[in-house]
Formats: structure tokens, C-alpha cells, sequence
């Protein structure tokens, strides 16, 4: 069944990214300005934190985007980037993608996503089935929904 399914590669998993890469903005923006409206950092363009106030803030949307990524891909095999894309993770044999698989794959992104995703994508270049490092540990491919 997998020779059956339509991998996909670096293009469309990067105009994914990018859509993710945006939310994952808007929630660093949004948590830094809560961080900063608490515990002093706002400034008349956003705002500025430093020790404590920035190790909160950082953990705070690290831990935010990886549940996003972690219960989307394992929930539904999208993240809304993946959805505008009409691309979903399944496991390799074609079942769902489940929270076990997603954890996997999601935090070897750490990996994957040295020098702005460039080891990923050389993974996903030289993949006969397009897998980053991730997919290939956690036994998941995307595919064209």
C-alpha cells in the first residue's frame, strides 16, 4: 500500500511550515506581551524581557507550539499549515498518525529543523518515501490528502 500513496516533499511541507511558522509567531507575540504586561517588559512596539520574565516566556510558547504540533498531527495528521495544504501525516502503512507517533516525530523537529530545516529537508531529498529524520524514527510519511 505505501508504493500506492503520493508522498510529498520539500515544496509544499515548506508552504506548510510557513503557515505554522506564522501561528508559531503570533503565539510567541501574544505570550511575550501577557509575560510582559505581568511582570514589566512592555515597550511602545511590543515588548522586551530579559532573564526570569524571557525563560518564562520562552518555555511558555515552546511548550504551547509543541502541544500544537503534537495534538494536531496526532489528533487529526494536520496542523492548520498542513490542512491549507491539503497534506496529512499518516504512519507509514496508511493508518492514522497517533499522539505516540506525533511526539516522536515533533521533537526530533530539534533535528530536523538545524540551519532553518536544511537537515530535514536533505533527509526528505534523499528519502524514497520524503521523510525527515522524524518520520523515519516514527514510522510516518506525508502524503496529498
Amino acid at each position: 500500500m505505501p508504493n500506492e500513496m503520493d508522498y510529498q516533499g520539500i515544496g509544499i511541507r515548506l508552504a506548510a511550515q510557513i503557515v505554522d511558522g506564522i501561528i508559531s509567531f503570533l503565539v510567541y507575540w501574544f505570550v511575550g506581551i501577557f509575560v510582559a504586561s505581568r511582570m514589566g517588559g512592555l515597550t511602545p512596539g511590543g515588548f522586551e524581557l530579559h532573564g526570569y520574565p524571557a525563560l518564562i516566556c520562552c518555555s511558555a510558547t515552546f511548550g504551547i507550539i509543541f502541544a500544537y504540533f503534537l495534538i494536531l498531527e496526532g489528533v487529526f495528521g494536520q496542523t492548520l499549515g498542513k490542512k491549507l495544504c491539503k497534506i496529512k501525516v499518516v504512519k507509514e502503512d496508511g493508518s492514522p498518525c497517533d499522539l505516540s507517533a506525533s511526539f516522536i516525530r515533533n521533537i526530533l523537529r530539534i533535528i530536523d529543523g538545524i540551519a532553518v530545516y536544511l537537515v530535514g529537508a536533505i533527509f526528505i531529498a534523499r528519502s524514497d518515501k520524503k521523510q525527515r529524520l522524524g518520520d523515519r524514527v516514527a514510522s510516518t510519511i506525508v502524503i496529498k490528502k
